[in-house]
C-alpha cells in the first residue's frame, strides 16, 4: 500500500465528515484546519487533523512524506458544465462582437453554434480527441479535478455521436471522473428550422437507442430560450432521454425566462444551468426544489451580459453550483479560478462562497458528492495545492495570478 504524507499545511480547507448539499447560510460555512496533516493512502484521503494530533493518529510515518508549510490544500474543482470538445475556436466572432454586431448578426452569417457545428462534422474523431485532451490536459493543471461535457456541436446523428464517443474516449484515457450529456436540442439545424417535430423525432428516435445502446452519456440536456426550443419541447425530450435512463441537466433562464426553470422541476433535473434572468416565482420556484441552480459567470462576463444573480439566490435558500461553460462561442476558458474570483468580484459571493459552490455543491450537480467536493476520509485525493498566500481571500482577491503550485489527482502529482 502507497502511503503519503502531508505535514504543516498552512490551511486544509473544506474538511467535512458528512456530506450535505449546501443551501442559504450553510455555503458560507467552509470548515479548515490550520496546521494541519493528511494521510493519503492508495489515491484515497485516509486521515487528517491538526498537527498536534499526528503522532497519536499516525504513530508509523509514511516514508513518504510531503511539507506544504505556507500552502492552503484544497479538494480539486468540480466543473459540472462545459462544453470541452469543440473543432474550431471562433476568435473571428469575437473581433465581430467587438466591432458591434449582434449574437443575431454574427448567426445570420453562419456564425454561432451552427459554425461550430459545421466544422465539428468536418472533423474526424481522431482529431476532435487530440484537441479536447490537450485542452483537459491543461484544465487539470488549473485544478480542475473532475468535469461534465457536453454533446451539442454535431446536430446531425453522425455529428452527435462523434461527439460522445470522442467523450467516452476521454473518459478511459483520462483518472478523473467525467460525466458526459447529450445536447443534441442545443439549436435547430438549418434544414429543420421550419420543422421542429422532425428534428425532435431524429433526436428520439435516431440518437437515443444508438447512445444507450453504447452507452454513451449519463445526462440529458436541452437549451430552453427564445427561438431555440420551448418548455414544451424540453419535456418531450427530456422524457425520451429518462425513458433510457438519462437525467436532465438543462440550460435554462439565460436570455428569457419562459417558464423553463418550472418545466425542469417538473422533470426532476439534476441541474439548471444559467440563470442569468430570473423573476421572483423562478427563485422561489428553486428554493423550493432539489434541483441546483449553477452559475457560468464567464459567459457572461465575455457576453457581457448581467450576471447572474448569486446573492438572491443565496439568500432565498437556493442550492447553488458554479462551472465554466468552457465553450469556443461564449466562454473561452475553463480557469476555474477564474470563476471563482469573478463570482467574488461581479456576483458578491464570499469566498468561502464560492468555493463551496466550486467544490461540494458543484460535485452534487455531477453525482460525484460521495468522490469528490471535500477534504472527507474515503473520497479520492484529488487536491489543490496553492502557492504560499497569505489568506483563503487572496486566491480570488489576486485574480490575475495563478496561485496553483500542483495538482494531485489519485494521490499522483500530475
Amino acid at each position: 500500500m502507497s502511503s503519503i504524507l502531508v505535514k504543516h499545511i498552512k490551511q486544509l480547507v473544506n474538511v467535512r465528515e458528512q456530506n450535505s448539499l449546501l443551501r442559504g447560510t450553510a455555503l458560507a460555512n467552509l470548515p479548515m484546519i490550520e496546521d494541519a496533516f493528511l494521510l493519503i493512502e492508495d489515491g484515497i484521503i485516509a486521515d487528517y487533523g491538526p498537527m498536534y494530533e499526528l503522532e497519536l493518529k499516525v504513530p508509523q510515518l509514511p516514508k513518504h512524506i510531503i511539507d506544504a508549510a505556507g500552502q492552503f490544500v484544497l479538494p480539486t474543482w468540480c466543473d459540472s458544465h462545459t462544453h470541452l470538445v469543440f473543432a474550431k475556436t471562433r476568435e473571428e466572432e469575437f473581433i465581430d462582437k467587438i466591432k458591434g454586431m449582434s449574437y443575431a448578426d454574427i448567426a445570420a452569417k453562419g456564425g454561432g453554434i451552427l459554425n461550430s457545428a459545421r466544422v465539428l462534422n468536418e472533423t474526424q474523431e481522431d482529431d476532435l480527441l487530440y484537441s479536447a485532451s490537450q485542452r483537459l490536459q491543461e484544465l487539470i493543471k488549473l485544478g480542475t479535478g473532475a468535469i461534465e461535457i457536453k454533446s451539442g456541436y454535431g446536430l446531425t446523428v453522425g455529428g452527435e455521436l462523434k461527439m460522445l464517443r470522442v467523450i467516452k474516449k476521454l473518459k478511459a484515457q483520462f483518472n478523473i471522473p467525467i460525466k458526459a450529456t447529450f445536447l443534441a436540442a442545443h439549436t435547430y439545424p438549418v434544414l429543420y428550422k421550419d420543422d421542429h417535430q422532425a428534428y425532435i423525432d431524429l433526436i428520439i428516435n435516431e440518437m437515443l437507442p444508438v447512445i444507450a445502446a453504447e452507452n454513451l452519456a449519463d445526462y440529458i440536456d436541452c437549451f430552453c430560450e427564445t427561438g431555440f426550443f420551448s418548455p414544451e419541447e424540453m419535456e418531450t425530450i427530456c422524457n425520451a432521454g429518462m425513458s433510457y435512463g438519462l437525467k436532465p441537466k438543462l440550460h435554462v433562464n439565460q436570455l428569457n425566462s419562459i417558464g423553463g426553470i418550472e418545466s425542469a422541476i417538473k422533470l426532476n433535473a439534476l441541474s439548471v444551468d444559467h440563470l442569468e434572468t430570473m423573476n421572483d416565482a423562478d427563485v422561489q420556484a428553486l428554493a423550493a426544489s432539489n434541483t441546483i441552480g449553477t452559475l457560468l459567470p464567464t459567459a457572461a462576463f465575455f457576453l457581457r451580459m448581467q450576471y447572474q444573480p448569486a446573492r438572491t439566490l443565496i439568500d432565498n435558500n437556493c442550492a447553488i453550483a458554479l462551472a465554466s461553460d468552457y465553450n469556443p462561442g461564449s466562454s473561452p476558458s475553463g480557469n476555474m479560478n477564474f470563476v471563482i474570483a469573478l463570482s467574488c468580484i461581479q456576483m458578491k459571493m464570499l469566498p468561502e462562497e464560492a468555493i463551496n459552490a466550486a467544490t461540494i455543491n458543484a460535485a452534487y450537480a455531477m453525482e460525484l458528492e460521495k468522490e469528490l467536493g471535500s477534504i472527507s476520509i474515503g473520497k479520492k485525493a484529488n487536491l489543490i495545492f496553492t502557492k504560499p498566500m497569505p489568506s483563503l481571500a487572496y486566491l480570488p482577491y489576486s485574480f490575475g495570478n495563478n496561485l496553483v503550485d500542483k495538482v494531485m489527482i489519485n494521490g499522483i502529482f500530475v
